[in-house]
């Protein structure tokens, strides 16, 4: 159209969990820079949130979230003051503006999203509705842990007398060390690792897969001990991420260690291989 104007966009995101990279959106914010224009959007209730992360402060939450608005609001009354607009700087540097990066819980995406609008407004409640709202609070489902994934696994390794050969291992490099509560020995190390991807959304998914991915990178080279990942994976709930699912997988492949990745349909097959080894570990003893 015509009368469409260049915007840029950026998502603020709540981190629960900086280990497990897992995130829920939480409100956008979106530039005209043609124009000064700062609209924002934050969610305002949190049934989503605490039935994701149970632990949730809300307090804590709300005020973080109440400050921000507030944050923004001075940004925006900074534009509107400034002669000249600068149509270089996008959603991502305006919203640095109103909560600088640093390691807190409440984090902006990056890059910045663009676009053509000749409505600013509605574009913002598209892009609200896209990535803040997409999922309901009623319909927010219960999520499967780490724990949920494992708890399978230990039931089968009980039934076979196997769960007392496991124990905690932590895998030292130079830079970095992993710590695994479920881990064997047999000249190797075998570790065992329960991944849930019944996570929020695509970006959360992919994001856990990766930090597992710089996790084993980070002692695979610089490590004296041998030993040998087996990534036990959930999958997520939603049938439309499970495209992210498998590319969650894929990432976990490119480790170096080459891990050995089971999904739940597979835990058989896990432990039978594991009472294999066991059995062939003792007979060379």
């Amino acid at each position: 159209m015509s009368d469409s104007r260049p915007y840029s966009y950026t998502i603020l995101r709540y981190v629960h969990d900086v280990t497990t990279g897992e995130f829920v959106n939480v409100g956008v914010i979106l530039h005209v820079p043609s124009s000064g224009l700062l609209e924002a959007r934050l969610r305002s209730s949190i049934g989503r949130l605490r039935s994701l992360f149970p632990d949730l402060d809300r307090k804590a939450f709300t005020r973080a979230m109440h400050a921000i608005g507030r944050s923004i609001d001075e940004v925006r009354g900074e534009l509107q003051g400034e002669a000249l607009f600068n149509t270089r700087t996008d959603a991502a540097a305006i919203a640095a503006r109103a909560l600088p990066r640093d390691d807190s819980s409440l984090q902006w995406s990056s890059p910045a999203g663009t676009g053509l609008t000749s409505d600013p407004s509605k574009t913002l409640d598209r892009l609200y509705d896209r990535f803040v709202s997409r999922y309901d609070d009623r319909r927010s489902p219960h999520r499967r842990t780490d724990d949920d994934v494992w708890r399978p696994v230990r039931q089968k390794l009980e039934e076979r007398d196997l769960l007392s050969l496991m124990q905690e291992k932590t895998i030292r490099g130079r830079i970095d060390e992993i710590a695994f509560r479920h881990a064997w020995q047999n000249g190797t190390w075998h570790v065992y690792e329960p991944l849930s991807f019944d996570l929020a959304d695509a970006d959360g998914i992919r994001a856990k897969a990766r930090e597992w991915l710089g996790h084993l990178m980070a002692v695979a080279d610089d490590t004296t001990e041998r030993f040998a990942v087996h990534f036990i994976v959930g999958a997520p709930a939603q049938p439309e991420l499970r495209s992210d699912y498998a590319s969650a997988i894929a990432i976990l492949r490119k480790a170096p260690v080459t891990p050995e990745i089971f999904e739940e349909g597979e835990i058989d097959r896990l432990v039978a291989q594991l009472e294999s080894d066991v059995r062939a570990h003792a007979r060379a003893t």
